[in-house]
């Protein structure tokens, strides 16, 4: 792998780092479909740290993985034993929304077109300040959870789920929960839940590749 991305992408060298099994080999578990891995990351330049690669910035600042390949292809048995697997493969899994923030310039997902609108409904209703960038401001905590709440649990309603005491029902109303939650501790006792839903369904309309998204009513009793 590293030679492929060296010689036939033309990575150089010194943009090329081995972590170690830790990190650049993947297992199930204890046993089963295991393999080496190649992580990508981008660096995002000296305002988010100093350079030195993954290898120095253990908390992801400057050096943003977004990407990462497995390369299935041993099984691994119960003493350790691994032996090559008869169809190896190529695992790969992708963040959406990091990809997102790279094509479109911003620091974090928060600040993309598709959860902004959200942190800046959940302002106007709780009168509280988004600080963009800082994981360490209780408000903006809560502001971020509200955003992806209401968009997780507006998608779930739109699937048929409604909350419940069991299944997918009780991850619902459990999400809920701790949207309604963060709002208290925002200093708000007013029902945030639908004016952030109405704004999760009007960013999702406006992606062209979306299915139609049916206007839902999300519980408005708190019990």
């Amino acid at each position: 792998a590293e030679a492929i991305w060296h010689e036939q992408v033309g990575v150089p060298m010194d943009r090329i780092q081995r972590l170690g099994d830790k990190d650049n080999f993947w297992q199930m578990g204890e046993t089963g479909p295991c393999g080496p891995c190649s992580e990508i990351h981008i660096d995002r330049g000296p305002a988010f740290g100093p350079d030195g690669g993954p290898l120095h910035d253990p908390h992801g600042d400057r050096f943003l993985e977004f990407w990462n390949l497995v390369f299935m292809q041993f099984n691994q048995d119960k003493d350790g034993t691994r032996t090559p697997l008869p169809k190896p493969s190529i695992d790969t899994g992708a963040g959406l929304e990091r990809i997102l923030a790279l094509m479109q310039g911003t620091d974090s997902v928060w600040e993309t077109d598709v959860l902004y609108p959200l942190i800046e409904q959940g302002q106007s209703l709780t009168s509280k300040k988004y600080q963009a960038g800082n994981y360490e401001d209780r408000d903006s905590f809560s502001l971020r959870v509200l955003a992806e709440h209401a968009r997780s649990a507006t998608m779930l309603v739109n699937d048929g789920v409604f909350p419940s005491n069991e299944n997918r029902g009780y991850v619902l109303r459990r999400i809920i929960r701790r949207a309604v939650r963060h709002a208290y501790l925002l200093g708000t006792e007013k029902l945030v839940m639908p004016s952030l839903s109405a704004t999760a369904i009007e960013i999702m309309r406006s992606s062209p590749t979306s299915r139609a998204i049916q206007r839902c009513r999300l519980p408005s009793r708190r019990r």
